[in-house]
């Protein structure tokens, strides 16, 4: 590595720490109430999600597939301090089923503060061998119902200053073998709600947007995908979940978990070689 690459990289080492030190912190007594949806909270990052909200008292409506697991979570957030923890069930590929969800939250809290982006379709972890169909489901879960459900929510969400948190990728800002599909869905979510955060800050909106960049998150269905393929450490999904609330209860336009997902990030753009270099030696692969 040349003395010119080494000091670009403690350079932007130091700028990252700076910013990151004067980060607003999370003041707990600013969620006691709050009026939040959690999308795919049956299980993992956005199960921990909504204990955290509970914890902090917020009024809560969680949404996935199963309905027998959102009523275990639902009930659990209600033992952690939840003032109200309320579930509906939905399928994200269907035409009507976001919709139908931010009516749901709409209706039962009076309106909404937070509304957390968190769910995804299941992929194959996986060479591409040409199922555009498959991708198609995916863009619909993935994506398409991210911007269905953000549209629903826009005007309540002006009406209460509120927020609203897109969970994203790592690899919605550089491309990974195995996952073409699941990416194609994450560079998407940056690209539409990176332009909507600035349509919104030109328009001097209330609502702010939150993109959450997330690494290798130590959820039980992501575990059993990697098992045996890569080393790459994986982070605790409850850490996660803390990192996104935060972002939403404090405005950051965009945050980083774990911390290295920024150099990772901007890595593809300066040294695009290297970067590949490691993303297809990071696999244990033999064609």
């Amino acid at each position: 590595m040349g003395t010119f690459t080494k000091l670009l990289l403690a350079s932007l080492g130091i700028v990252f720490l700076a910013v990151q030190w004067t980060l607003p912190s999370l003041h707990a007594e600013s969620l006691k109430g709050a009026r939040v949806l959690v999308t795919g909270a049956s299980t993992g990052i956005g199960e921990q999600i909504a204990y955290h909200y509970a914890r902090f008292g917020a009024q809560i409506v969680i949404t996935a597939r199963r309905e027998h697991v959102l009523q275990q979570v639902a009930e659990k957030c209600l033992s952690l301090g939840a003032q109200k923890a309320l579930y509906i069930t939905a399928d994200m590929a269907g035409e009507s089923d976001p919709d139908k969800v931010v009516s749901f939250a709409l209706d039962k809290l009076g309106g909404l503060d937070y509304l957390v982006l968190n769910h995804i379709g299941r992929s194959p972890f996986s060479m591409w061998e040409g199922d555009v169909e498959h991708t198609q489901w995916l863009m619909k879960v993935n994506f398409f119902s991210y911007l269905q459900m953000a549209s629903k929510a826009l005007a309540p969400l002006e009406q209460s200053k509120g927020s609203l948190v897109v969970v994203s990728s790592v690899l919605g800002k550089m491309s990974s073998p195995f996952v073409a599909p699941y990416t194609s869905t994450k560079f998407a979510l940056n690209g539409f709600f990176g332009a909507l955060q600035l349509e919104l800050t030109m328009k001097r909106s209330n609502v702010s947007i939150s993109i959450c960049t997330l690494g290798l998150i130590d959820t039980e269905s992501a575990m059993e995908k990697i098992r045996g393929v890569t080393n790459v450490p994986a982070y605790p999904a409850t850490e996660a979940a803390l990192k996104i609330i935060t972002a939403g209860a404090t405005r950051q336009p965009e945050v980083f978990y774990p911390w290295f997902t920024y150099f990772a990030s901007i890595s593809k753009d300066l040294f695009p070689s290297t970067s590949n270099y490691f993303m297809r030696n990071s696999f244990n692969y033999n064609p």
